[in-house]
């Protein structure tokens, strides 16, 4: 029987191989007109004779007439075979293709199948389908210039090497040869064709002026809109049509455009045919044949049909429907786009707020997603194409941005929800689709006995539905039902029967609501061919991110890129690597520019933060007090002149809300940007993972290492560098704004700024860029003159010590003096930070169970036992924050500071003279006016308390490298200081008892501070009652003052 020629299934399997013959075709074409990929025999000079003898003899020449010309293919017969292997065969494939579509066509005509997309429509489509493919496919052949020389070649090489031509090669060059005018040839081959092609075109008049309506004639009937009608919110989106609805508009005009033109005597003899043409003429300048490659319609039309005769008068259609286009076209399809904005957005509103309706409006869902990729497409297809027109603008959309962004919503929707959509439709199956169908069945007079067994099969599997657990697959049965009817004997004719094609074409869309999401979202909303149009899709992104309102919609160009996987095909996997580096390149570009301006929208409100959060800094202050005060004292007020200094926080006063202010700006670029992550937490391109968030946070992590070193404000001329405790204030107040960013999104910045400091706590962070480490290690020493401030690093301590070989050299103990008091305060604030460190108790709170080991193996070493096991437990000590009798950091400063040639006996003798030289300089700090001690600040004015810091600190370290006792040494210096500061008492006429005092307090001082000395050793070379009148006389020097 005639339904056993199987033709819906041969339809699908010559559709799927048509296409991948096709992207073969245009990748061939691409191939051979990129110089850089170019077969290498093209440029090789060698080759061009005999490439033009074979363009000239082709298909016929004669390789021993021609060897001359030839023999640089023989020569290299093999490589030529090798490298245009592919491509022959692929033209063997073109061979084949055509072969089983004239053998298709030719059995579909002599059955006599009737076609009606609004009856059969998936036999309908796919035969409309195979027809344009099949054009496609022969068009883009004739586009290859260099396919004759290809064939021509692989023939001479293939004879060479086998002494016979290959069996196709004389077909396959007399098809090539055939096909040097297509479009010429297609039509006289389908002139056969003519009955089925328009029968199965003008039953697209049903549908496609239906769904042609301009923007207004929409948003009349509501269209798209679940809130139109709230009464029937809930009923089930249904039509006689139901797939025809979501159609693309643009497959139906490739269908009917290039139909016509096939099949063009029907211009002439039928009106509706002509009416119906110049419908389609009127929608747009260009269609799609694949990928990039477009027709000129209207050009092509006109040339034509200007080859032919009797068609003078088509001539004159086309180009007032050109006219029309060019005046008309583009602002009638930017209405479109405006409408379908924001039909969308309600949607996706609706749907995001009730989940539920998925079910009842899956239709609505794929009607509004093919809507928007018919116009999406349209845009590109044209803006890469822009005729010359007074409003060019029609063709550039900034606002695209909000289309794609609901478009993937919707499909987001779509895929969180596809067991709601399931599980409805498995009940409508089962409850209604299966009793309308068997009511149908029993109403129609006439059903052979084959027919009905068939028929009650679908009731019976459909009425079943309820009781199949896991996946179900429905395809086959849509495949070969409509076909099966669809043939002109078949005993039960489907155009005979309207109300079972209406239940059936129903129950067909139910079924792919089950089993077929995926793919009808394929066709529906595959944006996939952007990819081959970079440069259109990269401007609507340009402009929308250039709008605030259009920022939260941005997420949605890189999400797409998740779809350019759809357009491979098996039979070109070459074109693989070349899409998937150009979707993460896309991708990666997007998401780069996105998470630039996000994380720029956040510096600049930390920024703003912390110039706000400065101004509450202690040392602005004075003025605030010193006003405060001048007021109470009645004393001069400011000149009328003088503009008063606005108070921290009247930013956060303001008379008016519609005022809006540099920061709420910000905030609200900050809140679009970060509104656009929302689209999803991350999609897949070509198997590898994408997450935005990681690439905003990978931006804040560059951006803020560079912030914070800026804040250092470090001058390299000048050597000047910000004080640490401004330098602190600053990245707390980025910190906590920076913590606000997780209220518009979800990222983690803890993590962020974890990562952040510990890379700015090395000498170079990540990226190999200087951090504040480095910066204040490499201050200069000038810094840290008397009287500065006292901050500094554990590195800088290290570098310093290299300062003490040299000191001997020194000329001067005031030299010698001065540099120890640097040393000193470095050694002090280092101290200073880690009592911080011990009173907050942070790595007792965080990690106890490492402290309370470390701290017992602390106190039970003592620095006489194995100096190696003494060092290494005061390493560790001092990396966890404790304060150690011997700086393992200086001792191993010191040591690396040793050469081969040095002796550990001369070392110890300079170490000594130093302590000595040190012990009788002290009576010169009695000359330095800044020299007394101040009761208020606990120390010397010119810091020379630190001294004793630096004493007890670096003999402990430099006797631990020479292997001596550190007591010892001390000792003796103890008794040679002593010695000295008693002589000042000796005569009270010299200048030098000036501050005698205060120099006397030095010595306790070291006494008190060092671990090896004790006061029974001070009182047995310097008197006690010296050291409590100093204290005494020092004391009464403090005033007191009130107020």
């Amino acid at each position: 029987m005639a339904y056993q020629f199987k033709l819906a299934e041969k339809l699908v399997i010559l559709n799927d191989r048509g296409q991948g013959v096709l992207i073969r075709m245009n990748h061939i074409k691409k191939v051979c007109t990129d110089p850089k990929r170019r077969p290498s025999y093209f440029t090789d000079k060698s080759m061009e004779s005999a490439i033009k003898y074979i363009n000239r003899k082709f298909p016929n020449f004669d390789i021993r007439g021609g060897s001359q010309h030839l023999s640089n293919i023989q020569k290299q017969k093999s490589a030529v075979l090798e490298g245009l292997h592919s491509y022959y065969e692929s033209f063997i494939d073109v061979m084949e293709f055509r072969d089983h579509v004239y053998e298709l066509l030719n059995t579909i005509d002599a059955s006599q199948c009737y076609f009606n997309i609004a009856v059969n429509f998936d036999f309908t489509k796919n035969y409309l389908d195979l027809i344009v493919t099949y054009a496609s496919v022969i068009y883009m052949l004739s586009r290859i210039d260099d396919k004759k020389a290809i064939v021509g070649m692989y023939n001479c090489a293939y004879e060479f090497s086998n002494g016979n031509s290959d069996p196709s090669f004389p077909r396959l060059g007399q098809m090539l040869i055939e096909y040097d005018h297509p479009w010429k040839k297609l039509s006289e081959e389908f002139g056969p064709h003519t009955k089925s092609v328009t029968e199965a075109l003008l039953s697209l008049l049903m549908v496609y002026p239906r769904r042609n309506l301009s923007a207004d004639q929409w948003r009349s009937a509501q269209l798209l809109s679940l809130l139109a009608s709230p009464a029937a919110m809930l009923s089930p989106a249904c039509c006689d049509t139901m797939a025809c609805e979501y159609l693309s508009m643009e497959a139906m005009e490739r269908w009917i455009l290039i139909g016509f033109l096939l099949c063009h005597s029907s211009l002439n003899t039928n009106a509706n045919s002509q009416n119906f043409w110049k419908m389609a003429l009127r929608n747009g300048l260009y269609i799609t044949v694949i990928r990039d490659e477009v027709l000129n319609i209207h050009k092509l039309s006109e040339d034509f049909f200007d080859s032919l005769k009797g068609y003078s008068k088509r001539i004159p259609d086309i180009k007032e429907c050109k006219e029309y286009v060019i005046i008309n076209c583009g602002a009638l399809r930017r209405e479109k786009r405006n409408f379908l904005r924001n039909a969308l957005k309600e949607l996706t509103k609706v749907l995001e707020d009730e989940p539920a309706l998925l079910g009842p409006k899956a239709l609505f869902v794929f009607m509004a997603l093919s809507f928007s990729r018919d116009e999406v497409l349209w845009l590109v297809r044209h803006a890469e194409n822009i005729p010359k027109t007074k409003t060019p603008e029609d063709y550039a959309d900034s606002q695209m941005a909000e289309l794609l962004y609901y478009m993937e919503k919707l499909r987001t929707l779509l895929a969180q929800h596809r067991y709601v959509i399931q599980r409805y439709h498995l009940q409508y199956l089962s409850q209604y689709d299966a009793l309308a169908l068997n009511d149908t069945i029993q109403g129609m007079y006439v059903c052979p006995e084959e027919e009905s067994v068939l028929m009650s099969s679908f009731v019976s599997t459909l009425s079943a539905m309820l009781l199949i657990s896991g996946n179900v697959r429905l395809s086959g049965g849509r495949i070969s039902s409509y076909a099966y009817t669809s043939i002109g004997k078949a005993p039960l004719a489907l155009k005979d029967y309207p109300e079972l094609a209406k239940v059936m074409n129903m129950a067909q869309f139910h079924t792919r609501m089950m089993d077929n999401v995926n793919e009808l979202l394929c066709e529906t909303a595959d944006l996939s061919i952007l990819c081959f149009h970079a440069r259109v899709f990269e401007k609507p992104f340009s402009q929308s991110s250039e709008d605030v309102s259009m920022q939260r919609n941005l997420t949605a160009f890189p999400v797409i890129c998740s779809h350019f996987s759809q357009c491979l095909h098996p039979l070109c996997p070459e074109e693989t690597e070349d899409i998937e580096n150009q979707s993460l390149k896309l991708c990666v570009t997007f998401l780069e520019e996105i998470s630039h301006q996000t994380c720029t929208a956040v510096l600049e409100i930390c920024a703003e933060q912390c110039n706000l959060h400065e101004k509450l800094l202690p040392k602005h202050s004075a003025e605030t007090i010193s006003t405060a005060r001048n007021k109470k004292l009645k004393k001069s007020l400011p000149k009328k002149g003088d503009v008063p200094k606005e108070k921290p926080g009247t930013e956060s006063l303001r008379k008016d809300r519609v005022i809006v202010t540099n920061l709420d700006k910000m905030h609200q670029a900050l809140t679009e940007l970060c509104a656009s992550y929302s689209i999803c937490a991350d999609f897949t391109v070509f198997k590898h993972i994408i997450v935005p968030a990681e690439f905003l946070l990978a931006q804040l992590e560059i951006r803020l290492n560079k912030v914070i070193v800026q804040m250092a404000n470090y001058n390299q001329r000048t050597h000047e560098i910000a004080q640490p405790s401004d330098l602190l204030a600053g990245i707390q107040a980025y910190v906590t704004s920076l913590h606000s960013l997780s209220c518009y999104i979800n990222i983690d910045v803890t993590r962020l700024v974890k990562n952040v400091l510990l890379q700015q706590m090395q000498p170079l962070d990540s990226y190999g860029a200087q951090t504040i480490t480095t910066l204040y290690i490499n201050c200069d020493t000038k810094a840290f003159t008397p009287g500065g401030w006292l901050h500094q690093t554990k590195n800088q301590i290290a570098l310093k010590v290299m300062f003490f070989p040299k000191f001997l050299s020194c000329r001067g103990s005031e030299n010698v003096l001065k540099k120890m008091t640097i040393v000193g305060v470095i050694l002090s604030f280092r101290f200073m930070i880690q009592d911080a460190l011990e009173e907050v108790n942070i790595m007792d709170r965080h990690c106890p169970f490492l402290m309370r080991p470390i701290k017992c193996l602390k106190d039970f070493i003592y620095p006489d036992g194995d100096i190696k096991v003494t060092l290494g437990v005061y390493e560790m000590a001092s990396a966890a924050g404790l304060p150690c009798e011997i700086d393992p950091a200086l001792v191993s400063a010191i040591a690396n500071m040793q050469t081969d040639n040095s002796s550990i006996e001369e070392e110890f003798k300079i170490t000594c003279l130093l302590l000595v030289f040190i012990a009788v300089s002290l009576p010169t700090l009695c000359l330095d006016p800044n020299s007394f001690y101040r009761r208020e600040r606990g120390g010397h004015q010119n810091n020379i308390h630190c001294l004793a810091t630096a004493v007890n600190h670096l003999a402990a370290a430099m006797f631990t490298v020479q292997r001596k006792n550190i007591q010892t040494q001390l000792q003796e210096f103890l008794k040679v200081a002593s010695s000295i500061l008693l002589q000042l008492g000796q005569n009270v006429e010299r200048v030098e008892i000036k501050n005698r005092d205060s120099v006397y307090l030095l010595l306790h001082m070291i006494v008190e501070q060092s671990p090896f000395l004790s006061q029974d050793m001070l009182e047995m070379c310097f008197p006690y009652v010296l050291l409590r009148n100093a204290y005494r006389e020092v004391h009464k020097t403090f005033i007191h003052t009130m107020g």
